[in-house]
């Protein structure tokens, strides 16, 4: 999995896999792009820090302190 922010955008781009992308889903507060399959390959998540501010708080412990702890 390949992860990359955009700043300027606030963009957080999740690349789970690598393949032809057939279709993308708008979801709130993002896209979801999806192989012939139906696999996931690719997450956009749009006002990625207001996301993260947002869902840390109902995150269990042991997430919040592996990924915000570096913060």
């Amino acid at each position: 999995m390949k992860v990359h922010y955009d700043k300027d955008e606030d963009i957080l781009m999740l690349e789970l896999s690598r393949g032809k992308i057939d279709d993308t889903y708008e979801v709130d507060n993002g896209l979801v792009s999806v192989s012939e399959k139906g696999k996931p390959l690719l997450i956009e998540i749009f006002k990625a820090s207001e996301f993260f501010e947002r869902e840390s708080k109902v995150l269990p412990r042991e997430i919040k302190q592996k990924f915000f702890s570096a913060s």
